[in-house]
């Protein structure tokens, strides 16, 4: 797996900029995306131990689509120690809760395969997990995008069509988003879940027949095509 250079934003230019929104907004839920660095990923979890960050959705981004790490040597195991445990929910891709887990993705063959590393990720702490499946298991081209969401209810399996289109670019940034976004409004962690899946699929069929240029385009969050 390649690794593509990244420029973090030092880590405490990342606190003050955390602790200037917190300070004049009442920020009642916190998704964290790309930290790029072990440190960033360290401070984040020190921050929320020190009460300045609400209930906290956390989406590791390890690995770019085309398989680029994402994430500085340390990363993972500063994810699995310091971040992870202190998480609401975790939102992790196939393929990036395979790296948290320690196993070759290629050796995940099954939904059960799937759902036993929800079980290991969440056994480090966290109060959900969400395994995402925009990675099919094997499959690249199945018909369905299932998402496992294990928590205090059990499992819980989330299906739907998958939406053929290029215009797919962070779909799982803004399902992590959408979730955390209904989190903050008080809703349940498994209604906000399914609420933002719901949200996702219609982002994804309104920006299905977009043409924006080359590569993968964004999908429909403001609901445009409908």
């Amino acid at each position: 797996m390649g690794v593509r250079s990244v420029h973090p934003i030092p880590v405490d230019e990342v606190e003050a900029q955390v602790r200037a929104v917190v300070d004049d907004f009442d920020v009642r839920a916190v998704k964290t995306g790309m930290l790029a660095q072990p440190g960033t990923v360290e401070r984040v979890a020190e921050l929320k131990r020190a009460g300045l960050l609400g209930p906290l959705v956390v989406d590791p981004v390890l690995v770019s689509t085309s398989g680029h790490s994402l994430m500085s040597e340390g990363g993972i195991d500063a994810y699995r120690e310091a971040l992870i445990p202190l998480a609401e929910l975790v939102t992790p891709n196939l393929r990036e809760a395979a790296l948290l887990c320690g196993v070759d993705v290629s050796d995940v063959r099954s939904p059960e395969d799937v759902a036993a590393l929800g079980r290991e990720l969440l056994s480090s702490g966290p109060r959900y997990v969400l395994v995402k499946g925009g990675h099919s298991v094997g499959d690249e081209q199945s018909a369905h995008a299932t998402d496992l969401l294990l928590g205090p209810e059990g499992l819980t399996v989330l299906d739907s069509a998958r939406v053929d289109t290029l215009n797919d670019h962070g779909t799982g940034c803004s399902l992590a988003a959408a979730i955390a976004a209904g989190i903050a409004l008080g809703r349940p962690v498994s209604d906000a879940t399914r609420d933002a899946k719901s949200y996702l699929l219609a982002a994804l069929e309104g920006a299905r027949l977009w043409r924006l240029g080359e590569g993968h385009g964004p999908v429909d969050h403001f609901g445009w095509g409908a």
